[in-house]
């Protein structure tokens, strides 16, 4: 580790500390003048200590769940709402823990008042550390180097983080390679995008020899292999890919938890869905369900169900269409049902006939899989896992993300499956349905990108 890497290391340490401290002091606060004496039996010092230390550990665990911690990577409104997030998770859970103590359902208000206190502070805190990261810290000095006709693309990406990375010089692999060799030595990181393995190679060496930060956009088997097992058979290294990502065990878990949670969460929103249907029924008259052939597991066909939010027959002419921004098809009740994704709801009863899981690739429709199969046979590798309602692509991409980009993201899930992802994805899910972007149409019509996901329902 460079000095400078050290540098950022320690402040990003110290700044994670003095929120994590500010925060757990307030809730202790509370816990001491408003909980403590409604117990049974009052604690006293140690008991204090064990009570800070039990809520600081699940704040901890949150944070870094939601990566509200992450002060130069994220923006402030994304810091914000992360660090938020794995307080409002931390504070039901300590509301829990303080049930259990007495015995009863004490007032959550001064809980309410102390998370208003601790929200404010995470306010100030992520201006301050975030400016001051800022001003420490400038962004990388990186060399672009890349292949094909995909500068602007990657160039469009960097811009969304200029507070992290600055391009500085882009450069084609079809260059020379002693200009290139000379050029990696003048700046700070390296990005390789999009370039030929053998040419790859002889960059990455080049970078990894000159103590050059690399940034390498990873190309679909470099995925497979990432989910690789270390295995040693004879006295060199190998790596074993399976030829089923998921263990039979590992599918028996997550069936039981897939009927289970289904189950739990179709009683919840029962009045939400019934509100539902007699809205988007009052609206136009038509039908309250849509229902869609898509594909599951092994290129199985099932019927995905939602709540209609389309003007009936809005692909009269059978033709695939993605939503638009202010798409004239979509109905006034379907406007409010898409921002809140209750339009998603009635795939819970998809998950628990086994059609899908809460966790996998976006089903999608077999002509949708057809076509893109043919201009990236790496497609059909999505069926290698039961579809989802939510996924490593929603987690982490947009709705308008390119479909090869999607396409990685849903592989980085199938070849590193476990259940703890699972988890991690479901909880990681609940702030993305807050994120600006996560839901937006795309721009302009042509090929329905990402997947007919949309598409009429």
């Amino acid at each position: 580790m460079n000095r400078k890497q050290f540098q950022k290391r320690s402040y990003l340490f110290f700044a994670s500390l003095l929120i994590l401290a500010a925060e757990c002091g307030v809730m202790l606060y509370v816990w001491y003048w408003h909980y403590n004496t409604g117990i049974p039996k009052a604690f006293y010092f140690w008991g204090h200590v064990f009570i800070a230390a039990v809520y600081l550990l699940i704040l901890i665990v949150a944070s870094l769940m939601y990566g509200g911690l992450k002060i130069g990577s994220f923006r402030m409104i994304e810091l914000t709402l992360s660090q938020g997030f794995a307080t409002l998770v931390t504070n039901v859970i300590f509301y829990g823990i303080i049930c259990l103590l007495s015995y009863r359902f004490p007032t959550v208000v001064p809980l309410i008042i102390g998370m208003v206190v601790q929200c404010f502070l995470i306010g100030l805190w992520i201006i301050g550390a975030t400016l001051g990261y800022r001003a420490l810290f400038p962004p990388i000095d990186v060399l672009l180097l890349y292949g094909g006709n995909s500068q602007d693309i990657i160039l469009q990406k960097f811009l969304t983080r200029r507070h992290q990375f600055t391009v500085t010089k882009s450069m084609s692999v079809s260059a020379d390679m002693e200009g290139i060799s000379s050029e990696i030595e003048k700046h700070e990181a390296v990005m390789l995008w999009d370039i030929p393995n053998d040419i790859r190679n002889t960059l990455f060496k080049c970078c990894y020899e000159n103590d050059r930060e690399i940034y390498v956009s990873p190309k679909i088997m470099d995925i497979v292999l990432k989910g690789s097992q270390n295995i040693h058979v004879f006295d060199t290294p190998l790596l074993y890919t399976k030829s089923d990502p998921v263990e039979a065990e590992q599918r028996l878990i997550k069936r039981i938890f897939d009927i289970i949670l289904s189950l739990v969460m179709i009683i919840l929103t029962s009045p939400i869905m019934l509100v539902t249907a007699a809205c988007v029924k009052a609206c136009d008259g038509g039908s309250v369900f849509y229902r869609q052939v898509r594909c599951t597991r092994g290129g199985k066909e099932f019927k995905i169900i939602k709540f209609r939010s389309m003007i009936e027959h809005a692909e009269g002419d059978g033709v695939a269409r993605l939503a638009q921004k202010n798409d004239y098809r979509i109905t006034p009740v379907g406007q409010v049902i898409r921002k809140f994704r209750i339009d998603e709801l009635p795939q819970l009863f998809n998950v628990l006939r086994g059609d899908m899981s809460f966790v996998g690739p976006r089903p999608e429709r077999p002509e949708i899989i057809e076509e893109y199969t043919k201009m990236m046979p790496e497609f059909a590798y999505r069926t290698k896992v039961k579809a989802g309602i939510t996924g490593y692509a929603q987690v982490y991409g947009k709705y308008n993300t390119r479909p090869y980009d999607k396409l990685k993201l849903d592989l980085f899930y199938i070849e590193n499956f476990s259940i703890w992802l699972d988890l991690r994805l479901l909880i990681l899910t609940v702030k993305t349905l807050f994120m600006i972007g996560s839901a937006e149409g795309v721009a302009d019509e042509g090929l329905p990108e990402g997947a007919g996901d949309e598409q009429q329902g």
